[in-house]
């Protein structure tokens, strides 16, 4: 698998590379009322608006620091940008470095990280962007 590494709240994620449409410098974010928690807003990419949605709440993770970029992600005929530190690389991941991601717990859980790849000798998610962008779709 092809897939982008991604850097959010100082952790390191992994997203499928298909679901991958652009990385983009995040140059401004207009406040929409009423958005659902974790999408901050929208921005102008060449003349398309693009919500943006910041999962590092949703992970627990320091959601202090202003992030600079957006990596638009699609699914069926919605497309978002997921906030990210960096996009330091992208790779090639093989089959046996793959691992089932733990169980989730709790009623309202929904499986955002599929499964985790092991980079480095460490154990990193991959995000499931159809599973993200499904859960706020019906959010509006």
């Amino acid at each position: 698998m092809r897939a982008a590494v991604i850097s959010m709240g100082g952790d390191l994620f992994t997203i499928d590379l298909k679901s991958v449409r652009e990385v983009f410098v995040v140059e401004s974010i207009t406040p929409v009322p009423g958005m659902p928690s974790g999408l901050v807003g929208v921005t102008n990419l060449r003349g398309t608006v693009i919500p943006l949605l910041d999962l590092r709440p949703m992970f627990g993770l320091d959601a202090v620091a202003t992030l600079r970029y957006a990596i638009v992600v699609q699914h069926l005929n919605w497309q978002v940008g997921l906030l990210v530190d960096a996009v330091p690389e992208i790779r090639t991941i093989a089959k046996d470095q793959f691992l089932p991601a733990p169980a989730g717990t709790g009623e309202g859980a929904f499986p955002l990280v599929s499964t985790v790849v092991k980079l480095e000798d460490r154990l990193r998610g991959v995000l499931e962007t159809s599973v993200v962008l499904s859960h706020f779709e019906g959010k509006s």
